[in-house]
């Protein structure tokens, strides 16, 4: 991380002399001002420069796409890499050809591609968390709304036969659509059992 202490007549012109030295943006940086300096009189008598501390913040967008970029070439994968931030939500999206080698058995790899970005990303800790949503081929909604039929067959199944039915171990991201998804049901409820990575899901039937 590159940080910076500087002068200039004015707080304005020693912040226009660090970013032209640093080679970079406003946005990018923090400063910190160590003296405002004087004008003096006269602009002459007791004149003393501005002083403030430039600090470069880092370019976490820059890292994970570079991380990713690693990753791929090493696995012989061609892909563009989209990556689009709002608040704090990165969606980054993998776009090219055999894809399916990225999602893995039922995501699996993809998850875990996921899971290494964020690490990445949020490593020091030096900004706010920021969530990291990777997916390729629209598979993250592909997976919602078969994970929601599923929730719904299985509680029409414990509601019918009048017992719990355990479900396969999921990651918690997907525990919480079947959790969600049957929230509002008023047959049945649900709950997570079991250690990682076993942990699944149990609908079971409410009782009156």
């Amino acid at each position: 991380m590159k940080i910076l202490e500087i002068t200039g007549k004015s707080v304005d012109e020693a912040l226009k002399n660090a970013l032209a030295e640093l080679n970079v943006t406003e946005d990018k940086v923090e400063v910190e001002v160590l003296d405002e300096g004087n004008k003096g009189l006269f602009k002459i008598i007791g004149v003393k420069p501005a002083k403030i501390r430039v600090k470069v913040k880092r370019d976490y967008i820059y890292e994970a796409k570079n991380f990713l970029r690693e990753v791929l070439d090493s696995m012989g994968i061609k892909a563009e890499i989209r990556i689009k931030e709002e608040d704090d939500l990165i969606n980054i999206n993998l776009i090219g050809p055999n894809m399916g080698l990225i999602i893995g058995y039922r995501g699996e790899t993809l998850d875990a591609l996921q899971y290494l970005v964020s690490l990445v990303v949020n490593k020091g800790h030096e900004t706010e968390y920021k969530r990291v949503i990777l997916d390729t081929e629209n598979y993250r909604f592909k997976r919602q709304e078969t994970l929601k039929k599923l929730a719904e067959k299985t509680a029409y199944k414990v509601k019918k036969n009048g017992r719990s039915f355990k479900l396969e171990p999921m990651n918690p991201y997907e525990r919480r659509i079947i959790h969600s998804a049957l929230q509002g049901n008023p047959y049945v409820y649900t709950f997570s059992e079991g250690e990682e990575p076993h942990r699944r899901v149990v609908i079971d039937l409410r009782k009156n």
